[in-house]
């Protein structure tokens, strides 16, 4: 991920960090590396927040 962004590791990490802090993604260490896995339940909850609140529940949006 860190080279498709062309980015700093301290940068992805820190980003990462803020992620599984709001718990939209929880991370699972498998030996030596640590897998990230998004919490698309969470995701739903927000976007289901922004159609409501933002977008007038228009479906298209």
């Amino acid at each position: 991920m860190q080279k498709q962004l062309a980015i700093p590791a301290s940068t992805l990490s820190h980003h990462i960090a803020a992620l599984v802090s709001v718990g939209l993604v929880k991370q699972n260490r498998e030996s030596r590396s640590l897998l990230c896995v998004s919490q698309y339940e969470v995701l739903e909850e927000i976007i289901v927040f922004l159609r409501e609140e933002c977008c007038m529940n228009r479906i298209s949006i």
